[in-house]
């Protein structure tokens, strides 16, 4: 790790996240503020701290990311494709645990259209007979 910060961008859904690692103690900040006080849910938190779990690297990288657009479900699956990509970035070792995870993939899952004629995506209006 001649390299001490590593970069990686994860997007889910209409969310964007910018992940810088450094050699730390596993502190994680999100937008300035830490994660317990940043993602409410604990699920949330789990989410984040998976890439970890999976390359057995808790407490070795501080986190800083700055993530923006979509809702908090979104964001914390954008840190996490950022974290796993940015872990690649410091060692190239971890590549099949975070592929096998799935960490690696983005999720092409986005929000459908609105079509006209309609009153959402697929939601039609309310049909009467008379």
């Amino acid at each position: 790790m001649a390299n001490s910060k590593f970069y990686g961008t994860g997007r889910r859904k209409k969310s964007i996240a910018r992940v810088y690692l450094t050699a730390g103690t596993g502190k994680i900040t999100i937008n300035k503020r830490d994660i317990d006080d940043y993602f409410g849910l604990e699920t949330l938190k789990v989410v984040v701290r998976q890439p970890f779990a999976a390359t057995e690297t808790e407490g070795k990288f501080d986190v800083m990311v700055n993530v923006r657009g979509g809702g908090f479900t979104g964001q914390a699956g954008a840190v996490r494709h950022g974290i796993s990509r940015a872990l690649l970035q410091a060692d190239g070792d971890y590549r099949p645990a975070l592929k096998k995870a799935g960490f690696l993939t983005r999720d092409p899952r986005m929000k459908e259209r609105k079509k006209y004629g309609l009153k959402a995506a697929r939601r039609a209006p309310q049909f009467s007979k008379r």
